[in-house]
């Protein structure tokens, strides 16, 4: 079963050969936030709250995903130009990388299955399947598609399905 989850999450990417399973880790369990003071972001009126004793990076990346809170969502967006008027999934997770100093330009969603170290971060989590990617901040999801409605980037506290999906983090968070 597990080969299987593993095929249909990376399906494209395998026969194009940029990803082989062997050297990924597939997400086990559902995203979901339960704050907790000192380890996980505060959400209060859409906007979040990094937690005092997190990294400079941490709390700028938390800074970003504010600074994108009712974007639209477009496809393509913030990938011609960085600061853009609409953002897609993978524009969403470059752009907070990027400002967090943990990135250089933008890339696509497949891309992510190349970044950083293979499995769940400390601080910060992408986790990525063909087609889409979102990440964790501190323990809250920044996703421009799943629960909670509106569309374009959102933090959201709803839980989201991520069983079959690549996790990744950047190194040392």
């Amino acid at each position: 079963m597990k080969h299987f989850q593993c095929l249909l999450a990376l399906f494209l990417p395998v026969f194009s050969g940029l990803v082989s399973c062997s050297h990924q880790v597939m997400a086990k369990r559902t995203v979901s936030y339960h704050f907790e003071s000192g380890r996980t972001s505060m959400l209060k009126d859409g906007v979040a709250y990094a937690p005092h004793n997190a990294p400079d990076a941490v709390k700028k990346a938390v800074a970003a995903g504010n600074r994108l809170q009712h974007m639209p969502y477009k496809w393509g967006g913030g990938h011609a130009k960085f600061d853009d008027g609409g953002y897609d999934c993978s524009g969403t997770v470059s752009y907070v990388l990027r400002e967090a100093g943990l990135m250089e330009g933008c890339i696509p969603s497949k891309s992510f299955f190349e970044y950083g170290k293979k499995g769940e971060g400390k601080w910060i989590s992408i986790y990525i399947r063909n087609g889409h990617v979102f990440m964790t901040v501190a323990g809250l999801r920044l996703d421009t598609g799943g629960s909670g409605g509106e569309s374009g980037p959102r933090w959201k506290p709803e839980t989201r399905r991520s069983v079959g999906m690549v996790v990744r983090h950047p190194s040392g968070y």
